[in-house]
């Protein structure tokens, strides 16, 4: 039986989405849980729902879809942001204690990932209990993103400008670092992948937040619709661009050989 990658592949698309779906994550979780006044609770078990369904979907695809797959990765994100403000502020841990327990928790799920296949690739990915630790590891990262994000914003007082321009910064030597050292990019996956997301969280908060705060006061409603109609359209660059390489992929495998 042949064997199919279900996972985006690492590229340039691959992180401007991702920031993008961590931007959506932060203002929609924030929408339901604050502009709604749901509060943390309902947001979680909102967010749950539709991440398990979502992910339903996801594991039972036979090969890679982007559009559900980003949808599973926008379902971590949002609920991400539900469990990370529910930590912080219904449970009252503050954001550095939230921090801390979120982070255990990803390198835990990346330790028995590891213990378990002996590597933490990420790409391709074509088991279903592989798939299961990337999922959680992913879930974890977008949680401590938005309570890490919000420790720099709040905790340290550097407004969420600062706070983007530096884990931007992080980001940016972490790429310098994968093309000029020879650090395994396993490695440097993670960190980036950990680090887009407080990337993505502050720079929510810089569209939603009032302007005596240090945001754009666009608020969560159209801060989020701007972020999806973002999103949808790199999904259908990412759907566009994965049918081409199928279709070139499928002409290469029947082209008839001549001596």
């Amino acid at each position: 039986m042949k064997t199919v990658n279900k996972v985006a592949a690492v590229t340039l698309l691959f992180w401007l989405m991702k920031i993008v779906a961590t931007t959506l994550g932060e203002t929609l979780g924030d929408f339901i849980s604050m502009t709604l006044n749901w509060g943390y609770i309902v947001g979680i078990l909102i967010t749950l729902l539709f991440f398990v369904i979502i992910l339903s979907v996801q594991l039972r695809a036979k090969k890679y879809i982007p559009a559900v797959y980003w949808m599973v990765i926008i379902g971590t994100t949002t609920l991400g942001t539900e469990i990370s403000d529910c930590i912080d502020r219904t449970l009252k841990t503050g954001y550095l204690t939230g921090s801390l327990i979120l982070l255990s928790g990803l390198l835990l799920s990346l330790f028995l990932w590891y213990k378990k296949y002996g590597n933490l690739e990420v790409y391709p990915i074509v088991e279903k209990n592989k798939e299961f630790y990337y999922w959680t590891a992913i879930l974890f990262s977008n949680s401590l993103g938005t309570a890490f994000g919000d420790f720099l914003s709040d905790n340290l007082g550097l407004g969420y400008m600062t706070g983007a321009l530096i884990t931007g910064l992080i980001i940016l030597i972490v790429v310098l670092m994968h093309y000029f050292t020879k650090i395994n990019h396993v490695v440097l996956f993670w960190i980036a992948f950990v680090f887009t997301r407080p990337f993505g969280a502050t720079f929510g908060d810089l569209l939603t937040k009032p302007l005596a705060k240090g945001g754009l006061d666009l608020g969560t409603l159209n801060a989020s619709l701007i972020s999806l109609a973002l999103m949808v359209l790199m999904i259908v660059i990412s759907q566009r661009k994965t049918r081409r390489e199928m279709t070139s992929s499928e002409q290469i495998n029947h082209t008839p050989y001549n001596e």
